[in-house]
């Protein structure tokens, strides 16, 4: 690989390990996705609040 080559590769993991990191640590403050809990598919499960029936 040529040194231009890596270095656009380097850029690439890096932002998406900081778009990762970014997910989970809003994740693990219990804020999950930006569009809310109203209309999202998997509000039963989200944040260990689990429907009982």
């Amino acid at each position: 690989m040529n040194p231009p080559t890596m270095i656009v590769l380097a850029i690439v993991i890096v932002i998406f390990v900081a778009i990762v990191v970014n997910e989970v640590r809003k994740r693990k403050q219990g804020k999950g996705c930006s569009c809310g809990c109203a209309g999202c598919g998997m509000s039963d499960v989200c944040h260990g609040n689990a429907k009982k029936n």
